[in-house]
């Protein structure tokens, strides 16, 4: 994907037809990641060992947390007249594609199913379990990920205007917090050193984007 692929501003081409773009485009980020990993299954390995449990656990749940945050960022795209926000959700819509595609390479060159224990069992009883237990249903503990609900994410369809912007800045700058406790978390407690430099990376990447989003809020006057 090159610089001229990012959108800037609206052009003359038809939403509908700039929104199928940008949909194959993270699906083509999706597989690149992917099979990107299959390049050097050293690299996906790891030099210590092999992955453990922390490593397994934060691929699933970060998998779970991405697709999220491309459904969210998908829905901003395709209705924003915001150039700046458009633009916004175009990088974390491929982005994060194409880090669920590396994911989703490291299990299966780890020989590991993609689907395995309860959300956040791997990060519990350390500083960054958001209070998961093993009663906790799957609502709460995607509520304790920082996760939008349904019902979220269908008032994110519905709203029009400044109103779903403001929206979509508040459950974004919400779901990049929940996703930087997880690469606290794994950094802390994986001992695979391809997901640890992966899950520093993330975490500056949703840092940075929080601060752009927070700017974005002031810009735009949202309140609440």
């Amino acid at each position: 994907m090159t610089e001229s692929d990012r959108p800037t501003a609206r052009t003359g081409i038809p939403w509908p037809l700039a929104v199928i773009a940008v949909v194959l485009v993270a699906g083509l980020a999706f597989a690149i990641g992917r099979f990107t990993t299959f390049d050097d299954l050293s690299d996906a390995t790891g030099s210590g060992g092999g992955p453990n449990a922390a490593d397994a656990g934060f691929a699933r749940d970060m998998q779970v947390h991405h697709a999220q945050a491309v459904e969210m960022a998908m829905i901003e795209y395709r209705a924003t007249d915001d150039d700046e926000l458009r633009a916004l959700a175009y990088d974390i819509a491929t982005a994060q594609a194409a880090q669920r595609g590396e994911m989703y390479g490291w299990l299966v060159a780890w020989g590991l199913p993609q689907a395995g224990d309860p959300l956040m069992s791997w990060m519990s009883g350390t500083g960054h379990d958001h209070g998961a237990s093993a009663t906790a249903s799957a609502e709460e503990l995607e509520a304790a990920m920082g996760m939008a609900t349904a019902e979220e994410i269908d008032r994110l369809a519905s709203l029009e205007g400044s109103a779903r912007d403001c929206l979509f800045l508040e459950l974004m700058i919400r779901h990049h917090a929940g996703a930087i406790e997880m690469t606290d978390a794994v950094v802390e407690l994986g001992s695979d050193e391809r997901v640890i430099q992966t899950a520093r990376s993330m975490g500056q990447g949703q840092t940075a984007e929080i601060a752009a989003m927070q700017s974005i809020q002031t810009r735009l006057g949202c309140t609440g």
